[in-house]
């Protein structure tokens, strides 16, 4: 967990609440659609959650599953170690959660424009969906076994051979279920920004997407596979 301690600026903050303010996000690059949002946070779920604790913010990197509900949101599971102070300080309190998908920088090289026009500068494209929510500590036996299988199950179904928590032997799995604590978080807000090249005109938006293939790493590819699908939000030719 990383922290920011003894820090003036930060001796008025005070727990996310709905009056926060989102993060900045211009009307071309906001991801509304809960489909495309979810897709996000189960593709990619190391979440960054950060939370409050006696006026310093806190961050921890924290594994986390969406799960769809019959209404709102869904909610967010996981567990963290008994040893880490978040689910004391921070069951109750209204939370921030931070799911980054893929990301790279952008060449000034790979706009097609540039051949003719010099007037190009670097920049950086990135999928993110932030949720804020009120975190919940589960420590019930059943319950927190409960959410071990569901983050197990959905993690393993792409093995040949799934591992499931009923292959660890029951004592082993007593000791461990006493030194995790679970964690549950009903959403109240998804707000998504796929900041992807949709400022810019139709022949550079194009030429990005091979640029980015081109470079041929994973986030590269994914994200020229985003950019395939939001085209130049004012429709610039």
């Amino acid at each position: 967990m990383h922290r920011l301690l003894k820090i003036p600026a930060l001796s008025a903050f005070s727990p996310l609440s709905d009056h926060n303010p989102p993060m900045y996000n211009p009307t071309r690059f906001q991801e509304t659609r809960p489909e495309v949002l979810s897709a996000l946070m189960q593709q990619f779920p190391l979440a960054t959650i950060i939370t409050s604790q006696d006026g310093d913010i806190c961050a921890d990197h924290i594994p986390l599953q969406w799960v769809a509900g019959e209404q709102g949101h869904g909610k967010l599971i996981g567990h963290v170690a008994r040893a880490n102070p978040i689910w004391k300080h921070a069951d109750g309190q209204q939370v921030l959660v931070i799911f980054q998908g893929p990301q790279a920088y952008i060449s000034p090289n790979w706009y097609a424009s540039k051949a003719e026009d010099p007037r190009v500068v670097p920049t950086w494209n990135y999928a993110v969906v932030h949720v804020r929510g009120t975190l919940r500590t589960v420590s019930e036996p059943a319950a927190l076994l409960a959410i071990l299988r569901q983050l197990t199950d959905q993690h393993e179904s792409s093995q040949s051979h799934p591992w499931s928590v009923d292959d660890a032997p029951a004592d082993y799995l007593e000791k461990l279920c006493a030194a995790i604590v679970g964690i549950e978080l009903d959403i109240a807000t998804l707000e998504g920004k796929w900041k992807v090249s949709q400022d810019k005109t139709r022949q550079n938006h194009d030429s990005l997407v091979h640029g980015l293939q081109a470079a041929g790493s994973e986030h590269q590819q994914a994200l020229a596979t985003i950019l395939q699908g939001y085209g130049p939000a004012d429709g610039k030719a």
